[in-house]
C-alpha cells in the first residue's frame, strides 16, 4: 500500500535519493549518470510534480517522447530507462510510488565495434624514443596496456607505480568500476613494455603510472583525447578507449580462452556481460570451425561411407 501521509515531489525525492547513493559511496560518475537521467526525465515531466503521479503507463510514454524528440536509438534509451528504474525502484521502496515493471525495450544486438589486426598493428608500432614526445610514447605504452588488459578507462587513470608488481608478475587494481580491488596478471610482453617505461617516467611507487607532459594525474577526458590524437595521426579513425576493452575480449574468446576467466580479468560481478561477448561474436566464432571442431579433426573424410 501506498503511504498516505507521504507527498513528495519529483525535486525532494531526487534529493533523498542522491544522498543515499552518497551514503552507499557510489562512484562519483554514477552520481552523475543519475543527475543526467533525471535532467532528461524533467524535460518530460518537470520536478515539481508529485512522485505519486508517476505511472507505468507514463513511462511508456516516456520512451515515445525521447524516440520523437530526440535521436537515441533503444540502446541508448534502454541506458536511461535502467538509471530512472534505479530511482522509481527507491521511492517504490519508501511507498512514494505505487509499485509498478519498468522493462527495457527489446533492441537488437549488434557486433560492437573492435580494432582490427591491421589497425593494431598501425597503433602498436613503437615510436622513436630520440624523437617522439613523451606523451606519444606514453600513449603507445598505454595502448599495450590496454590491449593486454582490457582495463577500463578510470582504472587506467588510477594505477599507481607500484601496483605493478613485476616480481610476482600481477597489477593490483585499486580502483575500479564496482569498486573491488582485483589482482590480473601481468603478460611478459607487457612487463618489458612497463619495465623500459619507468626508466623514462622515473617517480616514486605511490606516483601515478600514466600522467601528463607536466606530471600531473591523468583524467578520463584527457586519456581520450590524448588517444583519439594518437589514433588520428597514425591514420586509424577508429578513436575509443573502451574499443580496446572490447578488443581484449573478442581476441580473447577468438584464442580459445575461456570465459570464467575473462570474467574475472574484466571485472564483471556475473557472467552476463562474458556471455553477451560470446554471442555478439558468434559470426567470428565459425572461423576455422572446421579446423578445431572435435568431430571434424576425429573423421577421416576419405573413408566415409554414405548410409542408403
Amino acid at each position: 500500500m501506498q503511504k498516505t501521509n507521504v507527498n513528495k515531489t519529483i525535486h525532494e525525492g531526487f534529493k533523498e535519493f542522491y544522498r543515499f547513493c552518497r551514503v552507499k559511496n557510489l562512484s562519483q560518475s554514477t552520481l552523475e549518470y543519475y543527475e543526467v537521467v533525471l535532467n532528461d526525465f524533467s524535460k518530460f515531466l518537470p520536478l515539481d510534480n508529485q512522485i505519486s503521479d508517476i505511472t507505468s503507463t507514463m513511462i511508456e510514454d516516456y520512451i515515445l517522447f525521447l524516440r520523437k524528440n530526440t535521436n537515441l536509438n533503444d540502446t541508448s534509451i534502454n541506458t536511461k530507462l535502467k538509471g530512472l528504474r534505479v530511482i522509481l525502484y527507491y521511492w517504490m521502496k519508501l511507498e512514494y510510488l505505487e509499485k509498478f515493471k519498468i522493462n527495457a525495450i527489446k533492441v537488437e544486438k549488434k557486433l560492437k565495434e573492435t580494432y582490427t589486426d591491421a589497425e593494431l598493428k598501425i597503433l602498436l608500432v613503437k615510436p622513436n624514443l630520440n624523437k617522439c614526445s613523451f606523451v606519444e610514447y606514453r600513449d603507445w605504452v598505454i595502448i599495450n596496456y590496454l590491449l593486454a588488459t582490457g582495463n577500463r578507462s578510470g582504472t587506467i587513470c588510477n594505477l599507481e607505480i607500484g601496483d605493478i608488481d613485476f616480481e610476482s608478475g600481477y597489477i593490483q587494481l585499486r580502483k575500479t568500476k564496482n569498486k573491488r580491488q582485483q589482482i590480473i596478471p601481468l603478460s611478459d610482453t607487457l612487463a618489458k613494455v612497463l619495465n623500459e617505461y619507468l626508466q623514462y617516467r622515473n617517480g616514486d611507487i605511490d606516483d601515478y603510472l600514466f600522467v601528463s607532459a607536466y606530471g600531473e594525474k591523468l583524467n578520463r577526458n584527457s586519456l581520450a583525447n590524448s588517444i583519439r590524437n594518437y589514433n588520428q595521426r597514425r591514420g586509424v579513425m577508429k578513436t575509443g578507449v573502451h574499443l580496446f576493452r572490447h578488443t581484449f575480449a573478442k581476441k580473447w574468446i577468438m584464442n580459445g580462452g575461456d570465459i570464467f576467466r575473462l570474467q574475472k580479468i574484466l571485472g564483471h560481478s556475473t557472467l552476463d556481460m562474458v556471455k553477451e561477448y560470446v554471442n555478439i561474436y558468434g559470426y567470428d566464432l565459425q572461423r576455422d570451425y572446421e579446423k578445431f571442431n572435435p568431430l571434424e579433426r576425429m573423421t577421416d573424410k576419405k573413408s566415409y561411407i554414405k548410409l542408403k
